[in-house]
């Protein structure tokens, strides 16, 4: 980023090289040499031409070219008037000297100025907005630095939607008279328009307070307008991080159950042993377990309830069968696991009811 005046003197220059060969000012074939150029101009000032936001900070809201158009206009200003043109100026048939100052445009030019202002005036009001924008340029040319001028055309580039040069001359506004307040407003909307909601809303905090009286409507809409936007977006930040955290918790829990999700039958697989193959205790296949029709309507009813399954992964004995399995021991007792008031609830409810009609039967 350029900090010095020299090196932003040296970015206007390459500024204007580049726009030369783009306005028709320079030939296609010159192309190559203004390109060394500029390379050369921005390694002997440590700049980089390439780096649009320090160029438009160089620049402002004009060009070297337009700023160069304003100094030819002022050269001649104070320079002595020949014997000649005195006595022509003597003349009934011309028009008096315009009165001069030695730091600003003549009494003449402010008019000329204030003209051009007018109508590009007309034209915002009738939608040519690129008209507007040429008036306004053009004012400017003749009396550079009127805070109404610059703050006009913010108005003119917002309305042809370039916020960026919004930006650039309400910026520029503000920096000439901070109490121009319309200004503030004009920066608020184009720092908004460029989704920099935080900026807008700065803006419109300094023009309510330069507007005194808790500031105007207009202004407090567009402070609560960006201030919204602002906690929106801080509420999605907020809510991406959550997201971001339990997805960080799920993939670490995953289908192991405990405090990352529930237990699944690779769960119960694992549990007696193994997954799809014969357990070291002789386990039988699981795959083939789950090709009876009993079998998987069981796991069917299984998995239809999570807190069901958890039960049975809690259970006691179940747990002592599965340890027994894991040490290479043989299937214990059928009828004593049944005996188990829980064991036999879990296997009725295993079969959906079914096997509370045959424990009935039996009796």
């Amino acid at each position: 980023m350029a900090t010095t005046p020299k090196q932003r003197l040296a970015l206007a220059i390459c500024d204007f090289l580049s726009k030369s060969l783009t306005d028709g000012t320079l030939q296609a074939e010159e192309k190559d040499s203004i390109d060394i150029a500029i390379n050369c101009i921005g390694e002997a000032f440590g700049v980089d031409p390439s780096d649009k936001a320090a160029v438009s900070q160089a620049i402002g809201a004009q060009n070297l070219f337009q700023i160069y158009s304003v100094y030819e206009t002022f050269k001649n200003v104070n320079k002595p008037t020949t014997p000649a043109s005195s006595s022509s100026s003597s003349s009934s048939t011309s028009a008096p000297p315009p009165s001069t100052t030695s730091s600003g445009p003549t009494e003449e030019q402010k008019k000329q100025a204030e003209a051009l202002k007018s109508k590009g005036n007309a034209a915002m009001a009738q939608k040519d907005y690129a008209a507007a924008i040429d008036y306004y340029t053009q004012a400017l040319a003749l009396h550079p630095g009127n805070v109404i001028f610059l703050s006009n055309r913010a108005a003119a580039h917002s309305a042809a939607r370039d916020h960026e040069a919004a930006k650039a001359d309400a910026e520029a506004a503000v920096a000439v008279d901070p109490k121009y307040t319309k200004a503030w407003s004009r920066l608020g909307l184009a720092r908004f328009a460029l989704g920099d909601a935080k900026g807008a809303m700065e803006a419109y905090q300094k023009g309510i307070e330069y507007e005194g009286n808790g500031g105007s409507e207009a202004m407090k809409k567009g402070y609560e307008t960006a201030k919204r936007r602002v906690d929106e977006i801080a509420a999605d930040e907020a809510a991406a991080a959550a997201a971001a955290g339990s997805s960080t918790r799920d993939a670490a829990g995953g289908d192991a159950g405990g405090a990352g999700g529930s237990p699944s039958l690779a769960d119960l697989a694992g549990m007696f042993g193994g997954g799809g193959r014969g357990g070291g205790g002789g386990m039988p296949d699981f795959g083939s377990i789950m090709n009876n029709p009993m079998f998987a309507s069981m796991a069917q009813n299984l998995m239809s309830n999570p807190d069901l399954m958890a039960n049975l992964m809690n259970n006691p004995r179940l747990r002592e069968m599965a340890d027994s399995f894991g040490r290479g021991g043989g299937m214990p007792d059928i009828g004593s696991l049944m005996s188990d008031p829980n064991v036999a609830e879990m296997a009725r409810n295993l079969m959906g009811g079914a096997g509370r009609g045959g424990a009935g039967a039996g009796r």
